[in-house]
C-alpha cells in the first residue's frame, strides 16, 4: 500500500527502516522526519505523517512483543512516539497557517 504519493513510499518501506532503527536501538524515539532522511526523502506535503506514525507506532509495538518486552514497558513508549507526533504535527499545522495568512498579506498588499 502506497502511504506517501508525493515520494511513491509503500508501507513496508516505512517498516523496513523502522525495523533498521529499532534493531540499533529498541528504545530511540522514531519520527517520520527520522524515517524520510533514512530514505533519502523529504516530507512535501507531509499529509501523510499522521500514516507514517501509526506505522511506527504499530511497528515498534510488535517488534517489542516480538521481543516479549513486558507490556508496561510498551506503554510509555508508545506514548513517547504519540506525544513526539503530536508535538510535530502542532507545528506543521501552525506553518500551514502562517504561510495561508502570509498569502492572503500578500494578496491584499500586492
Amino acid at each position: 500500500m502506497i502511504v506517501c504519493s508525493c515520494n511513491f513510499l509503500s508501507e513496508k518501506d516505512i517498516e523496513e527502516v523502522v525495523l533498521g532503527f529499532l534493531n540499533e536501538d529498541e528504545w530511540q524515539l522514531i519520527s517520520p522526519g527520522m524515517v524520510y532522511h533514512a530514505l533519502k526523502k523529504r516530507g512535501r506535503c507531509c499529509n501523510c505523517f499522521p500514516d507514517v506514525v501509526n506505522i511506527i507506532v504499530s511497528t515498534s509495538e510488535v517488534f517489542h512483543q516480538s521481543l516479549k518486552t513486558p507490556e508496561q514497558d510498551i506503554g510509555p513508549y508508545v506514548g513517547r512516539i504519540r506525544d513526539e507526533h503530536l508535538r510535530c504535527e502542532t507545528v506543521r499545522r501552525m506553518t500551514a497557517i502562517a504561510r495561508q495568512q502570509n498569502r492572503e498579506l500578500n494578496l491584499r498588499q500586492g
